[in-house]
């Protein structure tokens, strides 16, 4: 049933780890090894492909579902979309580092397609992945531009920058976001 992805079972032994680059949301880049050389991707059409490549071999990107048809029926629906389920994984992953989290479950409703490339301004970074034995992880990410994640400010060592009593009032606690969105927008120079 399976035709385009190597079965998780059989796959490489050894993991294949990658980079993915994003501005705005869109992939601008992968960089891999071959063997023992670095390369990067830049072309659209080049980088799907190497992420489709990377996923066939590990075994990435298989979906076996079963959906409502239109008529109340049921059926089981197998897919594979090996390049896909990774470039999207390494994209959501992004979006949780840099994104707010009203913004993503405006996203996440597929609000307005203006909203959502609206949302994308800010995803902006790369996203260190490994594809094996079927599965795709993520092993790191960052962002040089977009700086909503410190983590002193989420540490449970140091509280810099968040006073425990807010959170006895439900506005204090929902300010601290928007505060820390002011203050990129600042550091930027952009208006809110």
């Amino acid at each position: 049933m399976w035709k385009l992805t190597q079965n998780p079972e059989s796959a490489p032994n050894t993991p294949e780890d990658f980079t993915v680059a994003f501005e705005k949301g869109i992939p601008l880049k992968l960089s891999y090894k071959e063997g023992s050389k670095e390369k990067t991707v830049s072309d659209p059409l080049d980088l799907f492909l190497t992420a489709n490549s990377i996923a066939r071999r590990h075994g990435v990107g298989r979906v076996d579902i079963v959906e409502n048809r239109f008529i109340g029926l049921k059926s089981r629906g197998c897919y594979e979309t090996p390049g896909l389920t990774m470039l999207r994984s390494a994209h959501l992953d992004l979006e949780g580092l840099v994104l707010d989290r009203e913004v993503r479950a405006l996203r996440d409703q597929e609000f307005l397609e203006e909203s959502i490339k609206a949302s994308q301004k800010h995803v902006n970074g790369q996203v260190r992945c490994r594809a094996y034995k079927g599965q795709m992880m993520v092993l790191r990410r960052s962002s040089e531009t977009e700086k909503l994640y410190d983590a002193t400010e989420s540490s449970m060592d140091e509280i810099t920058g968040f006073e425990p009593s807010e959170t006895s009032g439900f506005i204090g606690v929902q300010a601290i976001r928007l505060k820390k969105y002011g203050a990129m927008k600042g550091e930027k120079g952009e208006r809110l």
